[in-house]
């Protein structure tokens, strides 16, 4: 008998079955079992995801991926479409392109533990396309991604003091939003489905964050080498792997390994929780509590942390009519650990640009329609800009740290801001908030996502077409073919 992941119980070893749970959750689910609010969020999810990757296609980042994705294909040809150029690649290529470009911007969502989206909705929509799948089965896979994902990811996220040694890695566990999609729309059987957890477990990155040190722009391609990743490990499985079942339970194996490893802890006992992992989390609520719903939205293009102050900004704005050079001085409070920089030389990379609470704001202030622009090489020097960004800081309060931050989010609350806008000609505005449009207690309407998405496609689609777009995508449920709308993004 092969046992799987155990405890000690009274001298008894008692296996448990979190990956075989997983894996027969994934093949299991059905639309017609997924509750109507969710579907309707998955299409959100959805719709937003790929407008942000279209309000990308111009900037360097995705002309330097499309690149290489086009190189890796030998040129161009195969079966799955580039969301905004209409290219044909092998859809392990196109993930690379589309899974890049939908964090390049980074406006798409954020769950609890990274950017699921990102792998997401191009897995699912590229393994859909490939295998001639109905709209049907690609919300059904939408579904079944998060679902996995954010458990899997839940079990192995780390301890504050691991968090703040050793950096949140979240493109680590972000593979297994790629893989589960696929699979599922591969027509894996559990076993199936098991293995690609396995070699995504052999496959997953280290758990660091180096990016956030260095504030590289290879985090955004980081999104794109998992989403590659997860068709190169579909595919692996789809060809045959053995002996690569139930790697969620063994003792020394991705829920151990990942977080650090106490699991024997010199007494000789393995436990159930190995070092950090809370592996509890693998099967918690299954079926009943969907955590689809639980995922923000951005509103604006920049960093989770920024998006309030932003919001509150954005209103004041509209509210009162003042314009950037009518600005003294704003104040955040509190303010954001690693987000309030402002440095008088510019910004040396777009993700060291839309971590910055003062550059998105004074961005914002001289441009209200958000996109690409914002993060050119010249909007991040500009002088205009960067004297602005300087005139914003933060407030007396003790400063939040996102690590804090994120515990309220997974407990459903989040931090509340005040801003204080002071104008040269004495006027004081302040707002406060917390949940800001798109946070899952303020979460947009379909209205709201629709003229988000007017505002992120039209770098590509105008006119009818961006309605025919809209149209589609928001009744994606009575598609046949995803593999017939290889057309409606470009």
């Amino acid at each position: 008998m092969r046992y799987n992941r155990f405890h000690k119980d009274n001298n008894f070893l008692t296996p448990t079955t979190y990956t075989q749970e997983l894996s027969e959750y994934t093949v299991n689910l059905k639309y017609e079992d997924i509750p109507a609010e969710v579907i309707e969020r998955a299409k959100m999810i959805m719709l937003q995801t790929i407008g942000v990757t279209l309000a990308a296609r111009s900037t360097p980042i995705s002309e330097k991926v499309r690149e290489m994705s086009r190189e890796a294909n030998g040129g161009l040809g195969g079966p799955t479409t580039v969301w905004g150029t209409g290219e044909k690649l092998a859809p392990v290529n196109a993930a690379l392109a589309l899974g890049t470009m939908s964090d390049s911007l980074d406006w798409e969502d954020c769950s609890w533990t990274g950017h699921p989206s990102a792998g997401i909705i191009p897995c699912a929509w590229l393994a859909s396309e490939e295998k001639h799948k109905s709209g049907k089965d690609l919300l059904t896979a939408i579904v079944a991604g998060y679902e996995v994902y954010q458990r899997i990811a839940m079990a192995v996220q780390p301890s504050d003091l691991r968090w703040k040694t050793k950096g949140w890695g979240l493109t680590s566990w972000q593979i297994f939003g790629c893989i589960i999609p696929i699979a599922k729309l591969y027509g894996f059987d559990a076993r199936k489905v098991n293995q690609a957890i396995g070699v995504g477990c052999e496959s997953s990155t280290l758990p660091t964050a180096y990016h956030a040190t260095t504030m590289s722009d290879f985090y955004h391609y980081e999104h794109g080498y998992r989403a590659r990743d997860g068709f190169m490990i579909a595919k692996a499985v789809e060809k045959g792997i053995h002996n690569q079942l139930d790697a969620l339970d063994e003792p020394r194996c991705y829920t151990g390994v990942i977080c650090g490893d106490d699991a024997n802890n010199g007494s000789g006992e393995t436990r159930v929780v190995s070092g950090e992992a809370d592996i509890s989390w693998l099967t918690k609520d299954l079926g009943t509590r969907y955590l689809t719903m639980e995922t923000l939205m951005k509103h604006w293009p920049a960093n989770m942390w920024v998006q309030t102050t932003a919001e509150i900004v954005a209103d004041l704005r509209k509210e009162h009519g003042f314009g950037p050079e009518d600005v003294e001085e704003i104040i955040v409070d509190p303010p954001v650990a690693e987000r309030m920089w402002a440095p008088a030389e510019g910004f040396t990379s777009v993700t060291h640009a839309q971590f910055s609470i003062p550059f998105v704001v004074a961005a914002m202030l001289y441009d209200p329609n958000p996109g690409a622009q914002w993060f050119t090489k010249e909007n991040m020097v500009n002088p205009k800009v960067l004297a602005l960004a300087q005139r914003i800081h933060g407030g007396e309060s003790p400063t939040d740290s996102p690590l804090t931050g994120f515990k309220q989010f997974r407990t459903g609350s989040y931090p509340m801001k005040t801003v204080t806008i002071k104008l040269k000609n004495g006027e004081v505005f302040q707002k406060s908030m917390d949940a800001h449009p798109g946070h899952p207690k303020n979460m947009m309407t379909r209205e709201q996502f629709v003229e988000r998405f007017r505002v992120q496609a039209a770098p590509v689609l105008q006119g009818e077409k961006l309605e025919k777009a809209i149209e589609v995508l928001c009744n994606i449920e009575n598609c046949e073919d995803i593999a017939s709308l290889g057309s409606l993004l470009s």
